[in-house]
């Protein structure tokens, strides 16, 4: 019985072309070596397209690929796409391509001397909230249903712990808990880092309200945030998937009348940015973030947004 039938069957025809050790090696690539879900959806879909780029011009395999090819990719690419998408896909097809050579499948990298496109900024492109329009949003949360509470728990965790939101769904009952008196969180963020944080006293009070209003503090192991059962509107046990948490956010903004077309990563760029209004420090938002360089957390400080609307409306026409 050949073991390795079902996963040749899964490649790429042009990866299936060299043989059942690059078929291998390239699903191993996927399910081995890239760890977090994200960013293995992100890289296949980047080295699927490459690969579909190449069958789409008859290269019968992926061992004839040289560095001609994927500069010419990018080069196609970046006349469709942001540069920071194609800096993105060039990053996946050289990890992808390095797995290949080190295993000995192709004799070296044909993507290590092509250069992706220049790009450079001090500014995410995420919605940011004002403080007003956060509070708006928040307080127009109805807590008197499990749903609302729960909604509420959420966007606040995400403002006050600057928590991504992955890392907020992936927290389970037990995450929540007290020490020296306070409650703390703890965050499982990307890469297998573990991040805790005691919580403001709002974020506080609105944790304890949804753990005992939900009646699932007693349920450690289960997932802190829920779907609703259809028809019922009461917490099921099953983890609240992005998409409806995205979803649940358009809907409580929309519903409160904010214009601004926010999504989930809004409250901690949001959060970032009201904690250094109030006089905190880029080094301790980094921390607080879980950022490895005060470099990233900086794309989340929007300060410099209201001192150039402020020099706006001095055209005194």
């Amino acid at each position: 019985m050949n073991v390795l039938a079902p996963l040749t069957s899964s490649a790429p025809a042009l990866i299936a072309a060299a043989g059942e050790r690059a078929s291998y090696r390239f699903l191993e690539f996927f399910t081995a070596q890239i760890r977090n879900p994200n960013t293995r959806k992100a890289y296949m879909r980047a080295v699927g397209g490459f690969c579909a780029w190449l069958a789409d011009r008859g290269v019968p395999s992926i061992a004839a690929v040289g560095s001609v090819h994927v500069a010419a990719y990018v080069e196609e690419l970046g006349r469709t796409v942001s540069a920071p998408t194609v800096k993105q896909h060039l990053a996946a097809i050289r990890m992808m391509f390095d797995w290949l050579a080190s295993g000995g499948v192709l004799p070296f990298n044909p993507a290590s001397a092509v250069r992706g496109p220049k790009h450079s900024t001090r500014k995410g492109k995420t919605p940011v909230l004002s403080p007003i329009e956060a509070r708006q949003l928040l307080d127009g949360i109805d807590p008197s249903t499990p749903a609302g509470l729960r909604d509420r728990a959420l966007i606040g965790l995400m403002v006050y712990s600057f928590a991504r939101i992955g890392a907020a769904l992936a927290m389970k009952v037990e995450d929540v808990y007290v020490q020296d008196r306070r409650l703390w969180v703890r965050l499982h963020e990307k890469g297998g880092k573990r991040h805790e944080m005691p919580c403001h006293h709002n974020l506080e009070a609105w944790l304890h309200a949804y753990l005992d209003g939900a009646g699932i503090a007693d349920d450690r192991r289960g997932p802190l945030f829920r779907t609703l059962g259809r028809g019922t509107g009461q917490l099921t046990r099953t983890p609240l998937p992005q998409a409806n948490a995205y979803a649940m956010i358009r809907r409580r903004a929309e519903a409160v009348g904010i214009e601004t077309k926010i999504g989930n990563h809004t409250f901690r760029a949001t959060g970032i940015t009201a904690y250094l209004k109030n006089g905190g420090s880029l080094e301790k938002a980094a921390a607080m973030a879980n950022h490895s360089s005060t470099r990233t957390t900086q794309l989340y400080d929007r300060r410099s947004e209201e001192f150039t609307l402020d020099e706006v409306e001095r055209v005194g026409i």
